[in-house]
């Protein structure tokens, strides 16, 4: 194979590689010669086929197997001497593809981007905040009072007493649409707490007011856009009858509440969501200061990045962008999103950032255990409660996803081995300030 350099400009290379025609035919019959043995054919004994016939019947898929290995193994062995690492696949195009034929030469050429030299970094050098909240008692309060709304009961008001918005209603109901009974429209003895807005639209206004033992008829619209095609749109009469009308009462904060939640006592309680808050408070600090770390070596370091993979990055970018702002459009039909000036600015600080962070993960040799990695897919198997298994065999046989789920808790390790190497200066702060620095990462 005649390999010719015809690209070296920054990190863009390109060659044009030939492979002489005889060369290509020397590499068929020889692989003829190997398949001779094993082939049979009607008329002929085993290993008896003459090479005219064989080369007949499998020569122009040999002829393509030939050229395919012959143009892997030249890359591979440039790749080795040369040293380069490009950032993608290399591209490959057969320069005589439509008009070649047996006898011509094969030329293809072969275009691909390095991947930059990764200047080294002095982590000492970086200057680090890691803010630091204790739980307030005023924080463990709050927390405890929502636990008690959460655990709300409710107990029969005085009779004769009228429903009112946040009271709860037991009923009896049966739905129709024009003078019939559709399915899904009945119940018997159903809880609804008015106000909640779990029934229809209109449903639980006209409850306000009626009193147990009361009979009425709820008449409402079904949404357009109804989940049941065969309602949407449609007027409904529901036969209510109110069966009892209730009171909310909030639970009190005591040992009774903490038991409801799993704990032995109160005290205990107050200990598991002080523990819970700090870890929260400590979950917030570290992304307010791993962003603070990203943009010191954003800034500081700067090397030059192959185009493929700015443009890959700055696609996906405005792909995602697209969808969060088109929440509805669930499909893939909107034909090409272009990327603007301000996703390539963004795609190019992802890309270098990532680049730098693998460099520097590499040479620390840091490492995603098998335990690490078993852990976060058991995290991601409770996003789909009853297909846990289904989901561990899915991760199991996709090279793919196992690298999605490997990227980023790579990432973290580098970042705390960057952090450990870092100046670190410990800055103990109020939630609201801490809130604040995490509503900050949001404007930047």
């Amino acid at each position: 194979m005649q390999v010719k350099e015809t690209q070296n400009e920054g990190l863009k290379r390109g060659y044009q590689m030939t492979l002489p025609a005889a060369d290509l035919a020397a590499m068929v019959d020889q692989k003829l010669k190997e398949a001779q043995p094993e082939v049979e054919m009607k008329g002929f004994r085993k290993g008896k086929v003459p090479m005219a016939m064989l080369k007949k019947q499998f020569g122009p898929r040999i002829m393509g197997d030939a050229m395919q290995d012959s143009v892997d193994n030249a890359i591979r062995e440039h790749l080795e001497q040369s040293g380069d690492r490009p950032a993608v696949q290399p591209k490959v195009e057969m320069e005589n593809g439509e008009g070649w034929k047996e006898g011509d030469d094969v030329v293809v050429n072969v275009s691909y981007e390095l991947l930059p030299e990764i200047p080294e970094v002095d982590l000492s050098k970086l200057k680090l905040d890691r803010l630091t909240v204790k739980a307030e008692d005023e924080a463990v309060t709050e927390a405890l009072e929502n636990l008690a709304k959460n655990a709300v009961s409710y107990e029969d008001k005085r009779k004769g007493s009228k429903a009112a918005k946040d009271d709860q209603v037991v009923i009896d109901f049966k739905g129709s649409v024009d003078g019939e009974l559709f399915e899904g429209g009945t119940g018997e003895d159903y809880p609804l707490v008015l106000g909640s807005g779990s029934f229809i639209p209109g449903f639980e206004d006209q409850l306000i007011g009626a009193k147990a033992g009361e009979e009425l008829e709820v008449k409402v619209t079904f949404p357009e856009d109804y989940g049941h095609k065969a309602l949407a749109g449609k007027d409904a009469v529901f036969a209510t009858t109110v069966k009892a009308v209730k009171k909310p009462v909030e639970a009190k904060i005591d040992d009774e509440l903490a038991k409801r939640f799993g704990a032995e006592s109160l005290d205990k309680l107050k200990e598991q969501i002080t523990e819970r808050l700090e870890a929260e408070y400590q979950g917030a600090s570290r992304a307010v200061m791993k962003r603070a770390l990203l943009d010191q070596l954003d800034e500081q370091v700067k090397f030059d990045l192959p185009e493929v993979l700015v443009e890959a990055e700055a696609g996906q970018i405005a792909h995602q962008l697209y969808h969060e702002e088109h929440p509805d459009d669930h499909g893939h039909n909107h034909g090409e999103i272009e990327p603007t000036d301000e996703h390539k600015k963004l795609a190019e600080r992802r890309v270098r950032l990532g680049l730098l962070l693998a460099e520097i993960g590499q040479k620390a040799e840091v490492k995603v255990s098998d335990q690490e990695f078993t852990q976060a897919v058991m995290m991601q198997a409770r996003n789909f409660p009853g297909q846990e298994r289904a989901f561990f065999e899915f991760i199991q046989q996709n090279p793919q996803a196992q690298q999605q789920l490997r990227a980023p808790l790579f990432e973290d390790k580098v970042v705390d081995h960057i952090a450990d190497q870092a100046e670190v200066t410990e800055k103990t702060v109020t939630k609201d300030e801490l809130e604040k620095a995490v509503e900050a990462l949001d404007e930047l």
